[in-house]
């Protein structure tokens, strides 16, 4: 069953990987100028003026040396000068270098506009980092969380709801919770931060990266009751549906249904706004690559845990013919540390992040 569905998950990874790669060949033509790129020239430059330097300490000084050394110096103040009447900025310096020497290649060649939009993309890159432990998670409502249900009692008064029905809450949830979130939410938000955004991107990602921390909490916590309730009842080896309803499953469901509509609309819009235009195709990829690395993370941390878990012939928490002998608990309590530790993480990025149209710490705006 389990490799069933890691090979769904592999599958949904490469599909998704497949589209960001296709979005990233059709983005604008304008952008020749590929991120990468300038990335290699700031190290050539970085590199050769730390060899440049090195060369100059160890000449000994002399009258015509110190001429060279000087007119050197007058040529970098000059360099300095015309690249701060570019509007070069001081964040990342590192890049800067990119332009204020020489290129050692002409394909490496790049303008100060380029170099100011791989710094955005950069500044970028952590807060996508931090959006695929949530993906991550999600990736369970298709696995564990059926699984689950299916040892449960699925009726619904004399209606046998399938288990494998259970996304659809989520979506019912999204559908209730959208609507109130763009007419009572963000009114009440906009008048009591006297902003017209009202909520940020970034306070609407850290959010739903909050609730997965509830939604695997809650997870958790659901089955250790599902397995209570198996041992009270003699039914640990039994394949008869266990005496409790499949809706203590749905509130896992209910809480990463949203955590991802806060998350996924606020991961789409900031990348969106933040990129630059020329870049947009590329950071409206990035919410598809997370979704795919968030599922092909779970896969890894299933297989990485069975083997670790097996090692010492114990059993493998998450392997076997029957799920009440599964330890699903400790994997949930584990994708809650790290959906906390990934939280923090996002808090470190989000806190000194400066959107493009102000100068605000970009989570506390």
């Amino acid at each position: 069953m389990e490799v069933g569905f890691s090979s769904l998950n592999c599958i949904n990874s490469s599909l998704h990987s497949s589209f960001y790669s296709w979005l990233t060949q059709v983005q604008d033509q304008d952008s020749s100028r590929k991120p990468h790129h300038i990335h290699v020239q700031a190290i050539c430059n970085n590199c050769k003026a730390k060899n440049s330097t090195n060369a100059v300490r160890s000449m000994t000084t002399s009258p015509s040396h110190a001429t060279e050394r000087e007119d050197g110096e007058e040529e970098s103040k000059t360099t300095k000068e015309v690249v701060q009447g570019q509007t070069l900025t001081e964040n990342l310096k590192f890049l800067n270098k990119a332009v204020m020497e020489p290129a050692v290649h002409p394909m490496l060649e790049c303008t100060v506009k380029e170099v100011e939009e791989v710094k955005i993309v950069t500044r970028i890159l952590p807060i996508f980092m931090s959006t695929i432990m949530l993906n991550c998670c999600l990736a369970q409502l298709s696995t564990f969380s059926v699984q689950q249900s299916a040892t449960m009692s699925t009726m619904l008064g004399s209606f046998k709801v399938p288990p494998a029905s259970l996304p659809v809450f989520p979506v019912l949830f999204v559908m209730i919770l959208a609507p109130l979130y763009n007419h009572i939410i963000v009114p009440f938000a906009r008048k009591a931060t006297k902003t017209e955004m009202g909520i940020t991107h970034l306070q609407r990602i850290g959010t739903g990266l909050f609730l997965s921390i509830v939604a695997m909490a809650v997870a958790a916590l659901v089955e250790t009751k599902r397995k209570k309730t198996a041992f009270k009842f003699g039914l640990l080896d039994s394949a008869k549906p266990l005496p409790i309803t499949f809706l203590w499953v749905a509130l896992q469901y209910i809480f990463l249904g949203s955590a991802d509509l806060f998350t996924l609309a606020g991961m789409m819009e900031f990348f969106f706004t933040e990129a630059p235009w020329s870049m947009r195709s590329l950071a409206t990829a990035l919410s598809w690559a997370s979704l795919a690395m968030g599922y092909f993370l779970s896969t890894v941390l299933v297989s990485t845990i069975n083997k670790v878990t097996g090692a010492f012939g114990h059993t493998p928490w998450l392997l076997g013919a029957n799920l009440n002998h599964y330890h699903l608990e400790r994997f949930y309590w584990l994708m809650c540390v790290l959906s906390g530790l990934n939280f923090v993480h996002f808090l470190f990025w989000a806190n000194s992040y400066k959107y493009r149209c102000s100068t605000k710490p970009g989570y506390t705006s």
